[in-house]
C-alpha cells in the first residue's frame, strides 16, 4: 500500500474516531448536562475535523 494510500486511511479513522468521540460524549445525558456538555463535545469535533482537513490537504498535493 503506498504511503499516501495509508495515510489517508488513518485520517478516515481519525475522523470517524472524533464523530464517535462526539458521539460518545453526548449520549445518554440528561437534558441539563447535555446542554452542559455538547457546545464542549462540538468545540472538540470541529477542532478535531479541522486538523484531519488540514492534514488532507497537505497530503493531496504531495500524492499529485
Amino acid at each position: 500500500m503506498p504511503d499516501t494510500e495509508l495515510a489517508e486511511e488513518l485520517l478516515q479513522i481519525e475522523e470517524a474516531d472524533a464523530w464517535f468521540e462526539y458521539l460518545e460524549s453526548t449520549r445518554d445525558k440528561g437534558e441539563n448536562r447535555y446542554q452542559e456538555l455538547e457546545p464542549w463535545a462540538w468545540a472538540r469535533l470541529t477542532q478535531r475535523l479541522r486538523a484531519v482537513r488540514a492534514r488532507r490537504a497537505r497530503l493531496r498535493p504531495a500524492a499529485a
